[in-house]
């Protein structure tokens, strides 16, 4: 990625930044390596220059198409001030060690989830002046066992809408250790009693993942038997069991018009 001015009010010798991400795709738990080159325009010192790994939260963002109130996940920073001259360079390396909890941007060999944006922010910080107009998109590939569970979903018939990332945890069945979580949305099948909307979210682990089941309850996969006919098998029984009883019981007629299950 080529060389960036920022702080254009100091003018024509403003500093340059360039942030360059070691791949454009990563899986959660994996390490993500940025490179940070600073190029002096003039003699300057630099108060603060920080990194951030942020998303796009459900409550923050008023569109898709830009980063207005970004969330952080992950930052680094480092504190100056340092002198930065003219012409010449500071390169810093920077890793960041992604949590399992990771939002996906992209499931099942690639299909992008819409609303899902992950990023490495920028920020440089030089006489009260602050610029953190850098953003680098990258891509969070869903970790292999989550496709098998996702993939379960296709199979039986659900259909996939959105994700939407916010702050705080799920619910309290489940143990976090993020200040975020992360819900797909989707649609019931017609086999289920068009019961409507339905939104799961993942708790994974380096060796097992929860998974929350929209509502009702929570099922945990270990990766070691991890088999997709019997995690195909497994939800359809969940929901069956947990939807299919209570609609199948309200008389014909009794519903009123225009209302689906599980709205109203």
């Amino acid at each position: 990625m080529a060389f960036r001015t920022f702080l254009s009010a100091l003018g024509i010798n403003a500093p340059q930044v360039e942030t360059v991400l070691d791949r454009e795709a990563v899986r959660p738990g994996e390490k993500l390596t940025v490179v940070v080159t600073l190029r002096g325009g003039a003699d300057v010192l630099v108060e603060r220059l920080k990194l951030d790994v942020v998303g796009r939260f459900e409550d923050s963002e008023p569109d898709e198409t830009g980063w207005a109130n970004p969330g952080v996940i992950l930052s680094w920073t480092e504190e100056g001030p340092f002198a930065l001259a003219a012409g010449k360079e500071r390169v810093r390396d920077v890793d960041f060690e992604l949590p399992w909890e990771m939002p996906l941007t992209h499931v099942l060999g690639g299909r992008r989830l819409k609303g899902a944006r992950v990023a490495v922010r920028t920020e440089l910080a030089i006489d009260n002046s602050v610029d953190r107009g850098d953003f680098d998109e990258f891509s969070v590939h869903a970790l292999a066992p989550q496709d098998v569970v996702l993939q379960a979903y296709a199979d039986l018939g659900f259909r996939f809408d959105e994700a939407e990332l916010k702050k705080g945890t799920p619910g309290s069945a489940v143990a976090s250790r993020v200040g975020f979580w992360q819900e797909i949305e989707l649609w019931f099948p017609a086999e289920y009693g068009s019961i409507g909307g339905l939104g799961i979210a993942f708790n994974a682990r380096e060796d097992s993942l929860d998974l929350l089941t929209g509502g009702s309850g929570g099922l945990t996969f270990s990766y070691d038997d991890l088999d997709p006919e019997q995690v195909r098998a497994r939800l359809d029984a969940h929901y069956r069991e947990r939807f299919l009883p209570a609609w199948s019981e309200i008389p014909a007629g009794a519903m009123p018009s225009g209302v689906r299950p599980g709205e109203g």
